[in-house]
């Protein structure tokens, strides 16, 4: 994440779990897709595909335990 740090919660006491963050222009995609699939975490393993909106934008959603969402994209042909 190049120093960034997002801190998401996990009950209502804090703020509210179930939030959605949108990380555009992530460069790298398709290597950090690799890292997080060769974890072999049973629970989580997202997919990588084209955005519903633009099919030259990589896309991946990652679903926490508590339903906070992480959309990655990266633009990949002009």
């Amino acid at each position: 994440f190049n120093g960034i740090t997002i801190h998401l919660s996990e009950h209502y006491g804090d703020c509210s779990a179930g939030a959605r963050i949108h990380i555009e222009d992530f460069a790298g995609l398709k290597e950090y897709h690799a890292q997080l699939i060769n974890k072999n975490y049973k629970f989580m393993r997202p997919g990588l595909g084209s955005a519903g909106y633009d099919k030259n934008t990589l896309c991946m959603e990652v679903v926490d335990p508590f339903g906070n969402r992480l959309t990655f994209t990266e633009k990949t042909k002009s």
